[in-house]
This record gives C-alpha cells, structure tokens and sequence, in this order.
C-alpha cells in the first residue's frame, strides 16, 4: 500500500489521533483525504476534504460511500469511552455505546467500502484498536470489552478481504497525549508518532502496529498470563 497518492477517509478526524492521521497523510503526499467527523464544519485542516459522518448513523454511511468512489485507504479510527466498569450503574448502556461506535461503526464502513476498496485495486483498512483489546481495567471495563470485539473484527476482516488484495491492520496502543486521556497519569505517546508509524507500517505491508512500549510489553506478556493479573 503505498500513501502516495493514495485516496483516503479518515473517520473521527476533528481532534486527537484523527487529525494527527490528516496530518501525517498530508505529509505522506496523498492525493485526497476525506476527514469525517458529525459535524464537518469543525474540520478545519487545509487541503481536506470535509465531509459528514456518524459512524453509527446509516444514512451517513451510505452517503460516504456514495461520494468517496475513489477511495483507496480506510482508516477506522473513531472511537468513545464511556469510563465505566462492568458493574457500574449504566454500565449497560455505556457498553452499547461503544460497543455501537467502536465495533459497529468500523464493521459497517468495511462492509460499505470494501466493494469500492476492490474496484481501486485492492487498498487498506487500518482499524485503531489499543492495548486494552487484550487487557481489562476496572477503570474502562466496557470500552476494554468493545475493543476486543474490534481487534476480533479486524483479525476476521484480513482474512476475508485478502483474497481480493485488501490489507487489514490493526493499530494498538497505550495512552496518547489527547483529550481522551487528558486525565490519565504516565507517560503518553505523541499521536503523530502513531500516526506515522501506522503509514510505514502499512507501506512495509504489516497486518498490526505496536506503537508503544506497554503494547510491545503487553503484547510479549500473553503467553504467560498477563492478563489474569489484576491491572485495576
């Protein structure tokens, strides 16, 4: 996959680790990028596309896909936690939630885009995923759940997809310097770092980005049970 040139649809592209992937992108040289957000006026980047899209919402869905024909690079990267522990009050429906925005949503613009992906010759899909899909804390006991169902999805996705010459990668990592984690103590990776990373990974053709030292660490520590310790 190379950037280049490359078309590209950004979901979740207002702030955060979005914008710092528009960024990256505009960089890399790509041709044209599509920053989605639901409200595509707060896009406010040069040299982008706007466009409008909940990733939950149909109808959003199938205009994207109606007007970004030309698309050779999805980037699934919108994402919400709602900090709630499994058995918080609500916790119900704060799993519901992410699990409709972080699992849901990249299913249905994979399913709506992997079509026009294999008419442009094959192309990506990046899934941003973290290093809670295989861990849980108390902390984001739903949103830890809801990324696993996604690192499942991606997993699933490269294997279906291959035979039309679509890569799937998964991108994990710990805690990022955004608003997400504003109030999250230790060290945090820079999100352009991570988006770079994610660009040379695909280019190299990987199927997974380990973009921190704790997602190495946690990743190297499966085998031997890391995740039946208590992490908080």
């Amino acid at each position: 996959m190379q950037i280049k040139n490359s078309v590209v649809l950004v979901t979740g592209a207002k702030r955060g680790l979005g914008q710092a992937f528009v960024n990256a992108l505009l960089q890399a040289g790509a041709a044209r990028i599509y920053a989605a957000a639901r409200d595509p006026g707060s896009i406010t980047l040069q040299g982008v596309v706007p466009i409008q899209l909940d990733v939950t919402n149909a109808s959003d869905i199938a205009a994207a896909t109606a007007r970004c024909t030309d698309l050779t690079l999805l980037i699934n990267n919108a994402g919400i936690g709602r900090g709630s522990s499994f058995l918080a009050a609500g916790s119900a429906d704060a799993a519901r939630a992410e699990l409709e925005t972080n699992f849901f949503g990249p299913l249905a613009l994979s399913l709506a885009f992997a079509p026009i992906l294999k008419a442009n010759g094959g192309g990506a899909i990046v899934n941003v995923l973290s290093v809670l899909s295989w861990l849980n804390i108390n902390a984001a006991a739903t949103y830890s759940a809801s990324k696993s169902a996604a690192w499942s999805l991606t997993n699933g996705l490269r294997g279906e997809l291959r035979p039309q010459g679509t890569q799937v990668m998964g991108v994990h990592v710990g805690f990022m310097d955004t608003d997400m984690a504003r109030g999250v103590p230790g060290p945090k990776v820079d999100p352009l770092d991570v988006a770079h990373q994610t660009l040379t990974a695909l280019e190299a053709g990987k199927d997974e980005v380990l973009a921190d030292d704790l997602s190495r660490n946690v990743k190297h520590g499966l085998s031997a049970g890391v995740y039946l310790g208590q992490v908080g």
